[in-house]
């Protein structure tokens, strides 16, 4: 995938320019890079991922395409209790495939939220996964799963087909 199909997947996921926002399992950035083109210069993101070489050659990226973005770097494992303000948002792309059991994970991403604060979700729309991608979760199951653990008005914003596991999507869920 190249940049703007990472920015057409969470593009109707952002309801406005500017905030703050974090990017869970970020890796190399692709879609922190992505965030930062559709926040803008007035928004703040912190970049999580357990990886500190994938991180500098995030900061690389981003210095090179946005360079006025604010983005803080955490080498950091995103299942793990975060020091983070208050967030307006949170993204997890092909991330929480990772997690096994997701509900504890999905209470502690709740807490970071602000009142109506929005998980966006990229994930590969299945349920069975393989030794890359061990615990996908298809649109349908994170629709049900998010509404268990907090979230509501839980919307499919777009898929693109994938050459591994058929399809990716994007989703959008709200804090209540």
């Amino acid at each position: 995938m190249q940049h703007q199909d990472h920015v057409h997947l969470i593009r109707n996921g952002i309801a406005a320019p500017g905030g703050t926002w974090a990017d869970l399992g970020s890796g190399s950035g692709a879609f922190t890079l992505a965030l930062a083109n559709l926040l803008g210069p007035t928004a703040h993101i912190y970049s999580v991922d357990q990886d500190s070489r994938a991180l500098q050659e995030q900061a690389r990226a981003m210095r090179t395409h946005f360079p006025a973005a604010a983005v803080d770097y955490l080498t950091a494992d995103f299942t793990g209790k975060l020091d983070l303000p208050p967030l307006d948002g949170i993204l997890m792309a092909n991330a929480l495939h990772f997690v096994r059991h997701k509900g504890v994970l999905l209470d502690q991403l709740r807490s970071y939220l602000r009142p109506s604060g929005r998980l966006l979700l990229v994930e590969y729309n299945v349920d069975h996964g393989n030794p890359w991608v061990p615990y996908p979760l298809a649109y349908s199951t994170w629709a049900k799963l998010s509404q268990r653990h907090g979230f509501s008005q839980t919307r499919l914003l777009a898929t693109v087909p994938s050459r591994f596991l058929r399809e990716m999507y994007a989703a959008l869920s709200i804090k209540e």
